[in-house]
């Protein structure tokens, strides 16, 4: 965003930063530390919690940093006014700490995270996130609480969710009516786990489960669910479209972007809400993409004239995401101008559900998001209500109580729920606010 830069500028000049703080020290919070330490003036980031404190040290160091360890909320304000960086195990007190503009929360988790972010949302704190799986959980609540403070909760720019938000703007902004927003994947095969993709993930310095779950679709369905509802759009059937031009096999030669549209014109309605999706095979990858329509005669032939084709449909796409080098640009949105890059605009829309991996038994329990239990699909929130479909987001930790066939839906009547938790309290509150 240019004009970002140009006030990020004027608060350098003035000695006035914006002060960060990040919870998470993993492989993402890594590379948003060193763009904010290494490439963005006008900005500061003051702390860093993680539950290894050690690793919120390394983060520091990488960018040539040495930060100060702090056990309390109080030593934590003491070292951001001192314009030491520190770094604290005590999330919550980093959350609720003086002197911060905005969080940066980048966990991969769901309950920690959500303790965290509606800590950072009562302490005033505007909320920028990388976490799909949250917002695709209990977005919609946490958007009403960051209302109610009067701050701003958005994910992030960069991540593919956000871009799509930025290409929606942008094609909105043409004239044009967006009618899908779409995400180019490489690969999709539900059935991938933790042990199939342990190599790559070795490679990558990421964990398993994580990469697993790209790759069996459960990210993806996340990401979808968040654009839904953030543009108020839907999926055409639960697990969208996802037409495949790869015929299974990554050696197929990738096809154009614009050559996929005729598998999801059936089902575009541009009198509509409008879709997300997904296609395999197409480059550019792994970029995003938005399909819009426009009526007026005379700009059609300018948009011809322009190489974009006869229409009806015009695709317009981004070639690329660059995930943690765009999110200092996201705080700056949100701390210098209120602009969400992306953000719930009521209740959700579409929902990701829980489906068997396998054939599942009494008293197993769904472990992680890309484990070996289950996998994510995106579906339409009616349907999800009336058929008491349990939400992915909400499964972890859950056991079994009776079977259920591979490829199946769980419902909530299928697994007994952990005690205590934040994450069913806020899907609750939400339901009881939106349903």
């Amino acid at each position: 965003m240019i004009i970002v830069d140009t006030a990020l500028a004027k608060r350098q000049a003035e000695g006035n930063p914006i002060r960060v703080g990040m919870i998470g020290a993993g492989f993402q919070a890594s590379g948003i530390a060193l763009q904010i330490v290494t490439a963005t003036p006008g900005m500061r980031l003051c702390a860093i919690a993680n539950r290894n404190v050690e690793a919120a040290a390394d983060v520091y160091a990488q960018a040539g940093l040495e930060p100060i360890g702090c056990a309390t909320q109080g030593e934590l304000e003491a070292a951001i006014a001192a314009g030491r960086p520190a770094v604290t195990q005590d999330a919550i007190a980093l959350a609720h700490a003086e002197g911060l503009d905005a969080i940066v929360e980048v966990t991969g988790s769901i309950e920690f995270a959500a303790h965290a972010v509606l800590a950072a949302l009562e302490g005033g704190k505007h909320v920028i996130q990388m976490n799909a799986e949250l917002d695709g959980t209990i977005g919609p609540i946490l958007k009403a609480k960051a209302d109610a403070a009067g701050v701003i909760y958005t994910f992030s720019d960069g991540d593919q969710p956000g871009v799509q938000m930025n290409l929606q703007r942008f094609t909105s902004g043409l004239g044009l009516k967006p009618v899908l927003c779409g995400n180019i994947k490489g690969l999709h095969d539900p059935y991938r786990t933790p042990a199939t993709q342990e190599a790559f993930a070795k490679r990558w310095g990421q964990k398993p489960a994580m990469v697993a779950s790209f790759a069996d679709g459960t990210k993806i369905s996340f990401e979808q669910a968040i654009v839904a509802n953030a543009t108020g759009m839907q999926v055409a059937r639960r697990g969208m479209l996802g037409p495949d031009f790869s015929g299974g096999d990554p050696g197929t030669p990738l096809i154009p972007i614009e050559q996929t549209i005729p598998a999801f014109e059936p089902y575009l309605d541009p009198t509509g809400p409008g879709l997300v999706d997904y296609v395999v095979g197409a480059r550019p990858g792994p970029g995003v993409f938005v399909l819009g329509v426009l009526e007026h005669p005379r700009q059609r032939h300018y948009l011809e004239l322009y190489k974009m084709g006869k229409g009806p449909y015009y695709c317009f796409y981004t070639p690329y995401h660059l995930c943690h080098f765009e999110v200092p640009t996201s705080v700056a949105r949100a701390v210098l101008f209120d602009d969400p890059v992306l953000t719930p605009q009521g209740g959700p829309r579409v929902g990701v559900v829980a489906m068997a991996k396998k054939a599942l038994s009494a008293g197993e329990t769904i472990d992680d998001l890309g484990g070996f239990e289950v996998y994510g699909v995106a579906e339409n929130m009616d349907a999800v209500r009336r058929e008491n479909l349990l939400p992915i987001g909400l499964a972890l930790g859950c056991r079994m109580t009776r079977p259920v066939e591979k490829d199946v839906p769980l419902t909530f009547d299928d697994v007994s729920m952990p005690d205590g938790r934040l994450v069913d309290r806020l899907y609750a509150e939400q339901e009881g606010m939106f349903a």
